[in-house]
């Protein structure tokens, strides 16, 4: 049942970057009310749980706080989608595990082994092999400029999951934490708003159909459910879980944009997944 929820879960997520793309906005919009359609939602089943919530001001505010870098990393991604579409831009985006690994060097100590540096060097070779090369026959408006972002946003995502994970101590049910995370969310889509001329908070249909499709079933249900199930998961299990966001966004890419990958972004993506699938498993003795 537990694995259910979790596939359940990922591949709610996975449709984000279609409902991106069918709404037709600019990124930070995208951003806004995709926290803004959610929050009712969230409140409502948060105060059935809300006796069990005991968390402190401190640990609320991180996740306010979460909910911040989460906004901008989106809008980032948002905009890397625009650039080289769905299933690119959601592959790309997982690099988080690159920054991660990063991060627990610098903070925590962790000194990688050798096998994780190579890993680290073929991941990003996938990436640049995801950019096209500056090939004509790269899918994408601009498939460099696209890639770069998605690195960036995979940055950003790594900061926002160590934020988080310090704001989620399992002092609450899953929901208490995404419900003000998705408060932050919205906050930092404001501040976000002078570096997107485009931004607009005026609702537009059918855009904004999709932005509830996208706030409803990835933020909401696709979120509760993941958060739900992956800590009963192995470490294993839930890289390989969580690795179906980005198998299925390029499926639906193909399958509702006909978005076509040149030879050497599919053997950037293959690289990419892979690389991401084996630096998340039990590090060699």
């Amino acid at each position: 049942m537990v694995h259910v929820l979790a596939l359940a879960g990922v591949l709610s997520i996975s449709f984000s970057a279609i409902f991106i793309r069918l709404a037709s906005v600019s990124p930070v919009t995208a951003t806004f009310f995709r926290a803004l359609y959610a929050l009712p939602v969230l409140a409502v089943v948060w105060t059935a749980f809300r006796a069990r919530d005991q968390r402190t001001e401190r640990e609320r505010a991180v996740a306010v706080a979460s909910g911040v870098i989460l906004a901008i990393d989106l809008a980032v991604w948002h905009e890397s989608i625009a650039l080289i579409g769905a299933g690119l831009g959601t592959v790309i985006a997982n690099v988080q595990v690159v920054f991660v690994a990063l991060a627990a060097w610098i903070w925590y100590g962790e000194r990688p082994t050798w096998r994780t540096v190579g890993l680290v060097g073929a991941v990003l070779a996938g990436v640049a092999m995801t950019s096209g090369l500056a090939r004509n026959d790269a899918y994408g408006a601009r498939p460099i400029a696209g890639a770069l972002l998605g690195v960036l946003a995979g940055a950003t995502y790594a900061a926002f999951l160590l934020v988080y994970r310090a704001a989620n101590r399992g002092r609450a049910p899953t929901v208490g934490p995404l419900l003000d995370s998705t408060m932050g969310m919205a906050l930092g889509a404001l501040l976000c708003v002078l570096v997107d001329p485009g931004f607009s908070i005026v609702p537009a249909w059918p855009s904004h159909a999709w932005l509830v499709l996208l706030a409803v079933g990835s933020q909401v249900i696709g979120w509760l459910l993941i958060g739900t199930a992956l800590p009963r998961l192995s470490a294993l299990e839930t890289s390989i879980m969580l690795l179906g966001q980005p198998v299925f966004a390029v499926i639906w890419g193909a399958v509702f944009f006909a978005e076509r990958f040149s030879l050497f972004q599919w053997i950037g993506t293959a690289v990419v997944l892979g690389g991401v699938l084996l630096s998340t498993r039990v590090p060699e003795p």
